[in-house]
């Protein structure tokens, strides 16, 4: 399936997430210029909680500008909607949701070659930023998620520049299967079997499966989903 966009870049440095004392990177803002791109991420991004976010599996944040307008409909009037970065990403595109994406997929994006690498995994602080409790939980609900990639390549981008599809190795398993298999249909032993085994996953996410297949439950989302929020 040919996928090619021209991506809006965006990258945010610690700050308190709105009036709260609650440092976060997740207020990103466009890059202006030319741009590197390690193995973590884009050069001038940070993040503040570093034991559960950012990392070579997550080294960049994809979310569909699609799902904006959805979210508008459900929260009403919401500011941080108003631009890209409202999910503290830093890939925005339109027209590219999790329906349409696998994981393993390669990406070109400027001259460095970017691979999914999982769903996003939402946390409490989006409660915060969006200043509406259990915005976390109806973002894990809603499948509306966005999801992560690592690098392959290291490179340069600009804004501007094109996203292209290079490579699809695990066509079956897209980011909306993934999440119906981790949060809807939980226990089906044979998609975790599969996901346990599926080698461009994310080994996080791995270990989510055989946990599952080893212990017959499932893992606690609270800690995440409210925190202090």
């Amino acid at each position: 399936m040919p996928l090619q966009t021209s991506p809006v870049l965006l990258t945010g440095q610690i700050a308190p997430i709105g009036t709260s004392t609650v440092d976060s990177g997740i207020a990103k803002t466009p890059i202006r210029g030319v741009t590197q791109i390690g193995d973590e991420g884009l050069q001038g991004d940070a993040q503040a909680d570093r034991r559960v976010h950012g990392g070579p599996e997550k080294a960049l944040h994809h979310y569909p500008q699609d799902h904006y307008p959805v979210w508008r409909s459900e929260l009403g009037d919401c500011p941080v909607l108003a631009r890209p970065g409202a999910f503290g990403e830093n890939i925005s595109t339109n027209s590219i949701r999790e329906s349409d994406i696998a994981v393993g997929d390669i990406f070109r994006l400027g001259t460095a070659l970017i691979q999914v690498s999982q769903g996003r995994q939402p946390c409490w602080k989006l409660d915060l930023r969006f200043g509406q409790r259990g915005m976390a939980r109806q973002v894990q609900e809603s499948g509306r998620t966005g999801w992560y990639y690592r690098v392959l390549e290291p490179g340069q981008v600009t804004p501007g520049d094109q996203m292209t599809l290079v490579e699809r190795l695990a066509p079956d398993w897209t980011i909306q299967r993934l999440w119906h298999a981790m949060y809807v249909d939980r226990m089906n032993r044979d998609l975790l079997t599969e996901i346990a085994g599926l080698s461009v996953l994310a080994e996080g996410w791995r270990k989510y499966a055989r946990r599952r297949l080893d212990s017959g439950r499932i893992e606690d989302w609270t800690a995440r989903l409210e925190g202090s929020a």
